[in-house]
């Protein structure tokens, strides 16, 4: 996973798990309001790419607290977690080994015929989830 520069200001955060065709999922082309970002959210695994153009995040939505959470309980954790969004799920399951297994789900919508795509990025429960924590603040600049 890293927190890429672009240009002056523009970041992108791709969060990839370990292995060189490993799924990844890539949040860039952020903006700013008052109370939220918004951002493009592309998800890649096995051939498949799904992107969306306009994922919404609100202070009051908590993304860099949901990823806290996870980095927290670093010795793991029974059960799912789950951070909703209209646009955007991420699944948080602990797994053998040390290691957090996220689902980044991203839906067009709530309707049938609407799609949606799921990949699944594996990070070390340690380090790792610490990193991406931190890389998700800054990404959303939360202090």
């Amino acid at each position: 996973m890293s927190l890429i520069e672009r240009d002056p200001g523009q970041v992108e955060l791709v969060v990839r798990g370990a292995g060189a065709s490993a799924a990844s999922v890539r949040l860039f082309d952020l903006s700013r309001a008052e109370y939220e970002v918004a951002c493009c959210v592309e998800a890649v695994d096995d051939g498949v790419r799904a992107r969306l153009e306009d994922v919404t995040v609100t202070v009051w939505d908590d993304l860099g607290g949901f990823f806290d959470g996870l980095a927290r309980d670093f010795r793991g954790w029974e059960g799912e977690r789950v951070w909703v969004n209209n646009h955007l799920v991420v699944t948080a399951t602990f797994g053998s080994g040390g290691h957090v297994y996220l689902g980044w789900t991203l839906r067009s919508g709530f309707f049938p015929g609407d799609w949606s795509c799921t990949v699944t990025t594996v990070i070390d429960a340690g380090e790792g989830m610490t990193a991406l924590a931190a890389d998700v603040r800054e990404f959303l600049r939360e202090q």
